[in-house]
């Protein structure tokens, strides 16, 4: 069996270089720089202005057309910067077969290793954020093509087989000591029911989709190809997986209380995450990302 993050097609700098300047000549001469690959997109930085997102899986084309309709709206309400799309690149019969987007460039960089205290520091600014982005009508996100979880994200029967079994393969390699632990963290987290509760959530929220400035708070959301109607636990795991205890208790000051059974929700979508993450890093040798899922077990753990 393959690996989630295997592409079906990868856009290389050169094609990349080809394509931009074929369809958006104002860019000419085009110099990109490999940002990063995901799993549905490699990403591109462009002129030092612009980031290019192309496809990697034809799972992610219909994601990418439902940001490019729905992220501009979203950046005019939203408290946080995020990628906003302003190129909209099509299909080049026999170079490339989907569309791909550009957007203005966030400046920052990602999150790695952080003191407790400086990840305590964005707690207000991304509750404020969160509370803003589930407040936003979901049916209007719903006419722009936002679709409802259809893969269950929140599911426990469905996925704690396969996070215990992304656990044990974690072990097995050696890329986290304290695996046990959470082996029971999961062994207890009991299923329930998320039917009641829709709102217009990211759906990918993570530690390799925020930007941080230069003093180490989040001022930036990006990859947006998750954006569904679903329940806020799946967003609220970032609160598990990025912050300590005591910025959890800060955001949820300022964001709203949850229910318990949100929180445990919430935690066990984040360790689904940060695991995928951390099998993810070390299959592509990736030492940066890593170090910082191996971090965010840790923040799991407490």
């Amino acid at each position: 069996m393959g690996n989630v993050w295997d592409a079906e097609y990868v856009v290389t700098p050169s094609l990349a270089e080809l394509l931009i300047e074929a369809q958006f000549p104002q860019l000419t001469p085009v110099c990109v720089t490999e940002l990063g690959k995901g799993f549905d997109n490699t990403v591109y930085s462009v002129n030092e202005q612009y980031v290019f997102r192309f496809p990697r899986r034809s799972i992610a084309v219909p994601l990418l057309k439902t940001e490019n309709a729905l992220l501009p709206q979203l950046a005019r309400v939203l408290p946080i910067p995020i990628a906003t799309p302003c190129f909209f690149g099509r299909p080049e019969p026999g170079l490339f077969p989907w569309l791909f987007t550009g957007y203005h460039l966030l400046p920052g960089r990602l999150p790695g290793n952080l003191p407790y205290e400086q990840r305590i520091r964005s707690a207000a600014a991304l509750a404020i954020f969160l509370r803003e982005l589930h407040s936003f009508p979901v049916e209007e996100a719903l006419k722009m093509g936002v679709p409802f979880d259809d893969l269950d994200r929140l599911d426990v029967n469905l996925r704690k087989p396969r996070l215990l079994e992304f656990l044990e393969k974690i072990k097995a390699i050696g890329l986290y000591n304290e695996v046990d632990k959470l082996i029971q963290m999961v062994l207890h987290t009991s299923p329930h029911h998320t039917g009641a509760q829709t709102f217009l959530v990211h759906g990918d929220l993570h530690i390799r989709n925020m930007i941080l400035n230069e003093d180490g708070i989040i001022s930036g959301i990006i990859d947006w190809g998750d954006v569904h109607a679903g329940h806020p636990a799946v967003d609220l795991s970032i609160i598990y997986s990025f912050l300590p205890p005591e910025g959890r208790e800060r955001f949820y000051y300022i964001y709203g209380e949850v229910t318990p059974e949100t929180k445990e929700l919430a935690r066990f979508k984040a360790l689904y995450t940060t695991a995928i993450l951390l099998l993810y890093a070390h299959d592509t040798g990736d030492l940066h990302l890593q170090k910082a899922a191996a971090q965010s077990m840790d923040l799991l753990r407490s």
